[in-house]
C-alpha cells in the first residue's frame, strides 16, 4: 500500500475514490501497539476555541491514563481535532478506551452546548451537528466526532520521533505561538521540562 502514489491515477476523482474504498478507515489491528491517533471533530467545527471544552478533554484523557490503561506519550489538542501518540497496556483495548473517551466528551460539550452560554455559536454548531447526525440511521441526535482513529500504526523509533515533532509543531504551524512549549494544550511542555496539564509517559 506504501508504493501507491497520486501519480498511478491520473483523474483526482478516481483516486478519491480508490482511498475511500481501499485505504480508509486506518484501523486498529493490535490492541497494546503504539499507534498515532487522529480524532476530529465533523465539519472541521472549531469548537474547542473554548477552554472549558479544551478542559472536558483534559480531564477525560487524564481519566483513560488513571482508570482505563492509556499511556499517553505526546497529544495536542487544536480548535477541532485531537492528536494523540499513544498505546493501551495488557488487559485494556486502545479502540474501546478512545470509543468511551469521544462518547463521554461529546456528551459533556453538547450538554454544555445545549444548556449554558459560553459559546456564543452555540445554536449554530448544534445544528450543525444535528444535520450531519441525520445522514446516519444510527445516530439519534448528534454527529459530533468523525467516525474511527485515523490509526496509524508505530513501527519504528524514527518513526515515533517523527509524529511527535508532528503533534508538538501543530500550534506553531496554525501561528498560534512562536514555540511548542508555549501551548497549554499540548505535551511540549512535558517535553521542555514543565508540567503539562495531561499525565504523558516521556519518550
Amino acid at each position: 500500500m506504501l508504493l501507491l502514489q497520486k501519480q498511478y491515477f491520473p483523474y483526482e476523482i478516481a483516486f478519491s475514490f480508490f482511498e475511500t474504498i481501499f485505504m480508509r478507515p486506518f484501523q486498529v489491528s493490535d490492541q497494546n501497539s503504539v499507534y498515532f491517533l487522529t480524532l476530529t471533530i465533523v465539519d472541521w467545527i472549531d469548537v474547542f476555541s473554548r477552554k472549558e471544552f479544551k478542559l472536558e478533554v483534559v480531564d477525560s484523557l487524564n481519566f483513560c491514563v488513571e482508570r482505563k490503561g492509556l499511556e499517553v506519550f505526546a497529544w495536542c489538542l487544536m480548535s477541532n481535532h485531537l492528536h494523540l501518540l499513544c498505546r493501551s497496556k495488557e488487559a485494556f483495548r486502545l479502540s474501546d478506551t478512545i470509543q468511551d473517551f469521544k462518547k463521554f466528551t461529546a456528551r459533556k460539550i453538547l450538554s454544555s452546548l445545549e444548556k449554558e452560554s459560553i459559546e456564543s455559536r452555540a445554536k449554530w454548531i448544534l445544528y450543525a451537528f444535528r444535520e450531519k447526525g441525520l445522514t446516519q440511521s444510527r445516530i439519534t441526535n448528534y454527529k459530533f466526532w468523525i467516525d474511527g482513529l485515523h490509526a496509524v500504526a508505530i513501527n519504528s523509533n524514527h518513526f515515533f520521533e517523527q509524529k511527535l515533532h508532528y503533534i508538538h509543531q501543530n500550534p506553531v504551524e496554525a501561528m498560534i505561538v512562536e514555540e511548542p512549549e508555549e501551548y497549554l494544550f499540548s505535551s511540549a511542555r512535558d517535553y521542555a521540562g514543565m508540567k503539562g496539564l495531561v499525565k504523558v509517559e516521556l519518550y
